[in-house]
């Protein structure tokens, strides 16, 4: 990554629908909507609501699966200069491992970020993120079918991120990503009905940054490999927080359907913090965070 900002996985699309807003190879790098290796249709509507500082999503991972994403999406993502960080899931072990093979055969991907928020039909429906175990075994079979970086991006629904984060890291996982979404729902008074279709979704926002703050800096303390950080970035200051709570690099997410610009100006800042206080490389940041005596 040319600088230590990127997007976070699903609110970017596949980079064609913001190339028209801004200059993609501005940024760190560009993570991509999840892909399962079959298409997905995704859950009814209405599937995001707005709360308060922040948002509830419950898309049901919409995709065009590999074979559509790859015709479709892949031509114009490696025409760019910057890396592609596609983000994978299944619903099986051998599902995870299969998507990570396929792309390891096509060339010229970037890094493979492991979505483990989702339910492993073999286990009755256990989420992979939040079984330490389960966990292991998809990273571990990822590792087996390629090169490519992995990056396993952690559930925040756990009693302790540190476990998680350290199974990943042994089961040869290159770096972490800190945090998905909240579960969380959301009531319309008037018609006591749910806001989303799905009844429960995700929060995002920046509502939830101090809370992501504090996993990314338990695991920090755990792990020695890097951690892209991401939860309510809207500013530099804010990626900054992130950065010195251990984070190597950080993924603006919500922010980019109210502010498109949001991290090619967060980019700028951090420029900026670093000129203003004489740091000459941005990783003197992470894990400058300093507990008061």
């Amino acid at each position: 990554m040319p600088n230590p900002v990127t997007v976070a996985s699903g609110t970017f699309g596949y980079g064609v629908e913001y190339a028209q807003l801004l200059d993609l190879n501005q940024l760190g790098a560009v993570t991509v909507k999840g892909i399962r290796l079959n298409p997905v249709r995704g859950n009814p509507t209405p599937r995001t609501a707005e709360v308060t500082s922040g948002m509830l999503n419950a898309i049901g991972l919409q995709g065009p699966g590999v074979d559509g994403f790859i015709k479709k999406y892949w031509p114009f993502l490696k025409s760019l200069k910057v890396p592609t960080i596609i983000n994978i899931w299944g619903t099986t072990v051998e599902e995870y491992a299969e998507v990570a093979r396929r792309f390891d055969a096509l060339g010229g991907v970037g890094a493979l970020e492991l979505n483990v928020s989702c339910p492993n039909i073999k286990e009755g429906g256990a989420q992979f993120g939040t079984d330490c175990k389960l966990l292991a075994q998809v990273v571990a079979a990822c590792r087996q079918v390629t090169t490519l970086p992995l990056i396993t991006k952690l559930s925040p629904n756990v009693p302790s991120i540190v476990p998680f984060a350290k199974a990943a890291e042994d089961a040869g996982s290159d770096g972490l990503a800190i945090a998905n979404s909240f579960p969380a729902m959301a009531i319309d008074i008037q018609t006591r009905k749910p806001k989303l279709a799905n009844i429960t979704g995700g929060l995002t926002g920046p509502c939830i940054k101090p809370i992501a703050i504090k996993l990314v800096w338990e695991a920090a303390k755990a792990v020695k490999i890097p951690i892209i950080g991401m939860g309510g970035i809207q500013s530099a200051a804010d990626a900054i927080e992130f950065l010195m709570a251990g984070a190597t690099a950080v993924a603006v997410g919500t922010a980019n359907f109210y502010e498109p610009q949001t991290a090619p100006q967060v980019i700028a800042g951090i420029r900026e913090f670093m000129v203003a206080k004489g740091i000459a490389d941005v990783r003197d940041l992470t894990g400058s965070f300093r507990v008061a005596n």
